[in-house]
């Protein structure tokens, strides 16, 4: 029997669409208040396989991930893009000279700025998640206050949308990682992107002699992300995402690179789902 997807949040929230559309499958989930609690869902066996933000086009990358990633020796398997609309809902018959309030996950907030300074009477709250929002507001019928979050949240629990898309960069995108505990086992034609850490000396030209390897190979670095080494100050690890048109060339490079890195890692390997 298969078990749930784990994500962070509740149904109606932007990780609950990935896990429907990703999978093609109104799929069971288990709702999880933060992304620590969905790690734990999935190493206590509870699921097999969970939904993790990485990065978002407008905010940059979410770090910690990174590291929970890593530091639990889970495997990225997939990847999946979201176009990220944020609606405001409150509601049967609220308006927005009715509303006083707004509550919405930080993140959210940030995002939508813009489109409350036209709006001084609105006070903007934090939460720690948007769908979560949404259905406490159906829960407690509360009026007053209104809800940012995906249209889907505003589809299952019953609130009407005040006004839609009020992100303000219109083009918001946040990229998913499908994460198991173990990796699954793949043709060497079935992926051409990778999840790759590595650490380096501190010394002068020892960053770029990796990225020259990578670029001799044919990989193409689509993304770059430094996380400091707690245990030892002013030491970093190197998170990076390459894309590659043939596993010849990413197997040469491979081998090159756990050569010349300390503690090389795959984190995943998997379909770039830009193409």
């Amino acid at each position: 029997m298969k078990k749930p997807i784990a994500i962070q949040g509740i149904k109606g929230s932007f990780h609950h669409t990935v896990a429907q559309q990703y999978f093609h499958t109104s799929t069971e989930v288990v709702e999880c208040m933060s992304f620590d609690s969905a790690v734990d869902s999935l190493l206590k066996g509870n699921t097999d396989t969970m939904v993790m933000a990485l990065e978002n086009s407008i905010a940059g990358s979410i770090i910690p991930n990174y590291a929970l990633i890593d530091n639990h020796n889970l495997c990225i398997v997939g990847e999946y893009y979201l176009d990220i609309q944020h609606h405001l809902m409150a509601l049967k018959g609220e308006t927005l000279a009715s509303i006083k309030e707004v509550h919405s996950h930080p993140m959210a907030l940030l995002q939508c700025k813009v489109f409350f300074k036209n709006y001084p009477h609105i006070k903007l709250v934090e939460a720690k998640d948007t769908a979560d929002v949404a259905k406490q507001i159906e829960a407690q019928q509360t009026k007053g206050i209104a809800a940012i979050a995906s249209k889907n949240a505003a589809h299952l629990y019953g609130l009407d949308i005040l006004a839609e898309s009020i992100q303000t960069i219109k083009h918001n995108e946040t990229r998913f990682a499908i994460v198991t505990q173990q990796n699954h086992k793949i043709e060497a034609d079935g992926f051409n992107k990778a999840s790759l850490k590595f650490e380096l000396d501190h010394k002068r030209g020892s960053l770029a002699t990796i990225l020259n390897v990578m670029s001799d190979c044919k990989l193409n670095l689509t993304k770059i992300q430094s996380l400091p080494k707690i245990e030892t100050p002013w030491k970093y690890a190197f998170f990076v995402d390459v894309t590659f048109e043939t596993s010849k060339n990413y197997q040469k490079a491979h081998t090159i690179m756990k050569l010349m890195a300390e503690n090389f890692k795959v984190l995943g390997e998997y379909k770039n789902a830009r193409l």
